[in-house]
């Protein structure tokens, strides 16, 4: 019996050893099912049993305990849920999946979709109220060309409504007296111009009849003949064509009353309609485009006054060459090429066009042949010599943007707007430049950035990536 008894006990702490081996096994298991299930579980029962394994680790043989369910699908009753495939837990979050260059891209890309609508819709709105604008842009100008007057009235000690109404009346009479003489003498030398006109194309047509091209009178006549015939047939375009020039005219007087008007309030009152601009900016940026508007103002004011130097000079040594040329209506040629020295690279080249046409009608091939030459080297002059010098580097723009700018304002707003496109693009680089160094010394001194940080997935790499840098 003693040699049964000691067999048996032998037995029973085999069987308890296996039991807790086997206990140790469950508890491994049911570990990593817990972590591996999408719902956190309970690890009571676990520890319960593993505890209770190494307690019986050396004792004698014990009843096993009984686990204790630790979710209501490990009760009974309730179906085990099927667990989720490895693969569909283990997908990364597809934000963070997306490179950074591509993130950026959408980021930035969006951003200029929403600019390019914002462009359209102002280009859009500009073309249905163009003549407010232009009248408005020109005031602007008149205003840059002006203002330096009414603060020297001021210095003298007229007060600041006598001083302005003083400098816009004369200002005023100025551009009137030099429209009226330029209409009078056109009138004056119109018809000498008519019958130099008819005398010219005779003389071109003898010279096409001498000329080695061999043409023929017959030729001749019949180009004329058609041309009378397409004034003829075209009789109800011609006139319509004159009522819109009427239209045309009427908005022009509108859009000059406007302007005056405009220059007035923009003479009188320049600094509260800038402090009241200042207003509709939000508090943040206040700062940056209180110092981006006197800077802008300034660039504004260099640029009419150059522009103003330059046509001025053209004009005079222009019209001096054909005067001395023996061209007719060489004052109001002069004039408009004045005028049309504010369009940049058109201006020039249609008022020199201008200017040996009428050489060529009037006084014949030699004579445009020397008012060509005239043309091009004072242009020439004025390009690499007056402009440089007398502009500077206040409004310098690289000639591709001029060229577009002045093509881009053609198309929106006719002449108007390729006068005004030039002016608005060196205001535009002047602010443009003066809020990036501005935004670059503000971080230097250690303010905050302007707009709202970065977030979600973005900010989690800067912040792992500030992270990385301090360590």
């Amino acid at each position: 019996m003693a040699k049964r008894a000691g067999w048996l006990g032998r037995l029973g702490n085999r069987l308890s050893r296996m039991e807790a081996r086997l206990q140790e096994r469950r508890a491994e298991v049911e570990a990593e099912s817990i972590l591996a299930a999408p719902v956190p579980v309970a690890a009571g029962g676990a520890a319960r049993t593993s505890v209770g394994t190494r307690a019986g680790a050396g004792a004698p043989a014990a009843p096993a305990a009984t686990p204790v369910p630790s979710t209501p699908a490990e009760q009974p009753g309730h179906p085990h849920p099927h667990p989720h495939p490895p693969a569909l837990r283990g997908r990364p979050d597809p934000v963070s999946v997306v490179p950074w260059g591509m993130r950026v891209a959408a980021e930035v890309s969006w951003r200029l979709l929403l600019l390019a609508g914002m462009l359209w819709v102002v280009m859009k709105v500009i073309s249905e109220v163009r003549l407010v604008v232009l009248a408005f842009a020109a005031a602007l100008l008149v205003t840059a060309l002006l203002q330096p007057f009414v603060v020297r009235l001021r210095r003298l000690g007229l007060p600041r409504g006598l001083a302005t109404a003083v400098t816009a009346i004369l200002g005023f009479v100025v551009i009137g007296l030099v429209g009226w003489f330029v209409v009078w003498q056109v009138m004056e030398n119109l018809d000498d111009l008519s019958a130099r006109v008819r005398d010219g194309i005779n003389e071109l047509k003898l010279w096409a009849l001498d000329s080695p091209f061999h043409v023929t009178e017959k030729q001749i006549n019949d180009i004329a003949k058609n041309l009378s015939e397409t004034i003829g047939t075209n009789t109800e375009q011609i006139t319509s064509a004159g009522l819109q020039g009427v239209t045309v005219l009427v908005e022009v007087l509108t859009g000059i009353l406007l302007a005056m008007f405009s220059t007035l309030f923009l003479l009188y009152d320049g600094k509260r309609i800038w402090t009241w601009v200042q207003g509709l900016v939000p508090a943040a940026a206040r700062p940056g485009v209180a110092g981006a508007g006197p800077r802008a103002w300034r660039t504004l004011t260099a640029y009419v006054r150059g522009t103003v130097l330059v046509a001025l000079i053209d004009a005079i040594f222009i019209g001096l060459g054909i005067y001395f040329l023996k061209v007719p209506m060489a004052v109001p040629l002069a004039v408009f090429i004045f005028l049309f020295a504010f369009i940049p690279l058109v201006g020039a080249v249609v008022s020199g066009a201008l200017a040996v046409v009428v050489a060529l009608v009037t006084q014949g091939p030699w004579t445009a042949l020397m008012v060509l030459l005239v043309v091009l080297a004072v242009q020439q002059i004025e390009g690499h010599v007056l402009q440089p010098f007398i502009l500077g580097r206040a409004v310098r723009v690289h000639p591709l943007a001029v060229v577009l700018s002045v093509a881009a304002g053609g198309m929106v707003a006719g002449i108007g707007g390729a006068v005004v496109a030039v002016p608005l693009v060196a205001v535009t680089n002047t602010v443009v430049v003066y809020l990036r160094a501005y935004s670059r010394d503000q971080l230097l001194h250690g303010a905050a950035a302007i707009g709202p940080g970065p977030h979600g997935s973005t900010a989690f790499e800067q912040a792992a990536r500030e992270a990385g840098h301090d360590q």
